[in-house]
């Protein structure tokens, strides 16, 4: 054999081999790309009536505006797109209907992630839901208006109280006149049924009420109903039982603004009176597990520790059997 078809034999190998390892790489490639991250959902991701957690951050969001410290630094450089104000979102697929708990500041993205679990072609729900006047529950209702995406009579379910201020304020009150939104009030434990598969019954619940009442909502699906609770004075407070409404239903999502008055030092603590987190975990520490794991803490400060998974704070709450709300969670009713 001449070297010369030696020399030809050994390029054509090399050929092959290279081209081997082109299409194994390319291969290797393609598997990549096709698994999907844990927080990544397909269009059809909920198949069953469902709860999904589209916020989980207090009004004001975080970063917030104009806070020096640690908490929120890195934050204004690396957002992190999981830091949504809070929001549930409700998704019956038998009937093609998804609703809204709470118009926030992220109220863009949200309803966009609500689509995108649903199975529905819709970019807005079938109905928002208002607990109160305070800015991270109302004020994202702006984007349904002429300058953004000019809705169609959107129907937005809103105590006596928070529906005379929207009809009576300016800019809500052009939402209104213009037809973007159709307010629906509603009645203190009055059933609301808005599919087959779903009932909501607000009720009144202690807070600053400076422009409105405030509520929380039970949240009736086909098999299990939920409570939501994002914003409340001190349990004491209520005229209901916590423990007994937590025992009433399966989910409980409950307002958990701060961990403790040690990250608010700085304020008068009379001044802000929800129920700190090591407050309610003594409250509900003699429940049976099964009562425990119903619970799930929402609605944080931009100062609460246990927006971070590796703190001290969110291990003590999950070693104590305690759930903390997830962006993106679903929950089946």
């Amino acid at each position: 054999m001449t070297l010369k078809i030696l020399k030809t034999i050994l390029e054509l190998k090399n050929i092959v081999l290279l081209s081997f390892l082109i299409v194994l790489l390319l291969g290797c490639e393609e598997k990549k790309e096709l698994q999907p991250s844990k927080k990544t959902f397909s269009h059809n991701s909920v198949i069953k009536t469902s709860l999904v957690i589209l916020g989980t951050v207090q009004d004001a969001g975080s970063p917030h505006i104009a806070c020096k410290k640690k908490c929120c630094i890195s934050l204004f450089e690396n957002p992190d797109p999981n830091r949504k104000v809070v929001s549930l979102g409700l998704i019956d697929p038998q009937n093609g209907k998804t609703f809204l708990f709470e118009a926030t500041p992220d109220i863009s993205e949200q309803t966009k992630k609500l689509k995108q679990f649903s199975n529905t072609n819709n970019e807005l729900p079938d109905g928002i839901f208002v607990t109160h006047a305070h800015i991270g529950h109302y004020t994202g209702l702006m984007y349904l208006g002429k300058e953004a995406t000019n809705a169609n009579a959107i129907p937005v379910y809103a105590m006596p109280g928070m529906k005379k201020f929207l009809e009576e304020n300016g800019p809500w009150s052009q939402l209104v006149t213009n037809n973007n939104i159709s307010l629906s009030e509603m009645k203190d434990l009055q059933e609301i049924e808005l599919t087959s598969n779903l009932k909501i019954i607000p009720f009144t619940v202690p807070h600053r009420d400076e422009f409105s009442e405030t509520v929380g909502f039970s949240i009736e699906g086909p098999n299990k109903t939920a409570l939501f609770i994002p914003d409340i004075d001190k349990w004491e407070k209520w005229d209901t039982s916590i423990i007994e409404a937590i025992s009433k239903v399966d989910y409980a999502f409950l307002d958990a603004t701060f961990y403790n008055g040690v990250e608010i030092n700085n304020r008068d603590i009379s001044q802000i009176p929800h129920p700190f987190i090591i407050e309610s975990m003594e409250l509900f520490k003699d429940l049976p597990l099964s009562e425990k794991q119903k619970i799930h803490f929402i609605h944080f400060n931009h100062t609460n520790p246990v927006l971070n998974v590796n703190s001290d704070a969110y291990k003590t709450v999950t070693e104590n059997k305690f759930n903390i709300a997830q962006f993106n969670d679903i929950i089946e009713l």
